[in-house]
């Protein structure tokens, strides 16, 4: 398991590392805060690069048990590796997966997804761009944060990815 994170670690830091001065952030060196426009019970701290330039960067980010990014998408191409906990990811049209210490997922530029952590957990994102995120509603079209969390459980949509039914009043 160890081999399967290091190697996970090293593929998403590989690229970066690459015609530049080695990086080295130690957990000491690690300085978590908000991440703009992410839900309060996720935090990161940039190892390498600058999520706010088209070169990309990788972060390590920290989400609290029961926190949940809504559906949503980013500009650039993501990388990410679970550290530790149990998360879910499921994509538009898909059907939720369980990812624990070791996974690895890769997701092309604008490919609708959302993300719980079932248990408090630790990974490393990893973008070839800025690191943006655009919340959508159950028809993909943007909305505000404040919209894509009182959307309800899933963001307006349900398990596999169809439209909810609208409320009975």
């Amino acid at each position: 398991m160890k081999k399967t994170l290091l190697l996970c670690c090293w593929l998403l830091l590989a690229g970066s590392l690459l015609a530049q001065n080695m990086t080295v952030a130690t957990p000491a060196d690690q300085k978590f805060g908000p991440l703009p426009n992410f839900p309060d019970c996720a935090k990161g701290a940039v190892l390498h690069g600058d999520p706010g330039s088209d070169q990309g960067a990788v972060l390590m980010a920290k989400a609290t048990a029961g926190c949940k990014i809504p559906w949503h998408w980013h500009t650039a191409n993501e990388q990410v590796g679970i550290v530790s906990g149990t998360t879910t990811m499921q994509e538009k049209d898909g059907q939720p997966k369980t990812l624990t210490a070791g996974s690895y997922v890769y997701m092309p530029g604008k490919h609708q997804h959302e993300f719980i952590c079932k248990t408090a957990c630790s990974l490393f994102v990893g973008t070839d761009g800025k690191f943006d995120i655009h919340y959508v509603d159950k028809d993909g079209n943007e909305i505000s944060l404040a919209d894509a969390t009182k959307a309800g459980k899933m963001g307006g949509m349900s398990k596999g990815g169809e439209k909810k039914a609208a409320p009975k009043k």
